[in-house]
């Protein structure tokens, strides 16, 4: 049965990206051990990146599609390079109306100017059986994690304190979460939580 997942890198302290984000640096200052464990332990690390990767569609906000604000530059096709890593549909939520970009390798973003709801519907629906996957940011997991959308929550949590940035759950109330998994490897834990349907809005 598909689901709504979601996958973030974290600091202990919350963070799931640093201050002053920009285009030289897209997820903020002094985050480079945030995501180490994708890319220099991608073996030990394998199954969590293989579930990262599995899903059918993907729901992103504007920041983590791109450094701009307001109108469009239309030349800006992502951080990723021509083939993003998600072989899939991407939903990406804007305030600003852009054509649909199609990449290489079967990834398509589509912009969606209508809301958190609708983007989760157009994921839902592109997806088919398979689930669907928040990618992030912070902000619009959040969002999700508030409307009560999420059904399962991996946590990926890096030994590293932030102390600033764009915190996990500001906003979120409580929701009791029930574990299903935890695993360690030397760059990250990995922490996978169900949200049980009574904690959802």
């Amino acid at each position: 049965m598909s689901q709504v997942t979601c996958d973030i890198a974290v600091s202990i302290d919350g963070f799931g990206a640093g201050p002053n984000q920009s285009l030289e640096n897209p997820i903020g200052e002094g985050v480079e051990k945030l995501h180490r464990w994708m890319f220099e332990a991608a073996e030990e690390n394998a199954a969590e990146l293989e579930a990262i990767t599995a899903a059918g569609a993907y729901v992103m906000g504007r920041n983590m599609f791109g450094p701009g604000r307001g109108e469009w530059d239309e030349a800006w096709r992502g951080w990723w390079g021509d083939d993003p890593p998600y072989h899939a549909p991407v939903f990406v939520l804007t305030h600003h109306a852009r054509a649909p970009l199609e990449m290489q390798g079967g990834t398509t973003f589509t912009f969606v100017t209508d809301g958190i709801e609708s983007a989760l519907a157009q994921a839902s629906a592109a997806a088919g059986d398979r689930d669907v996957a928040i990618a992030g940011g912070a902000s619009t997991v959040n969002q999700y994690l508030a409307a009560g959308a999420i059904d399962e929550l991996r946590l990926h949590v890096v030994p590293l304190i932030l102390g600033a940035g764009e915190r996990l759950f500001d906003g979120v109330s409580r929701i009791d979460l029930e574990p299903l998994d935890v695993r360690r490897t030397d760059l990250v834990t990995h922490l996978r939580y169900r949200v049980p349907a009574g904690d959802r809005a």
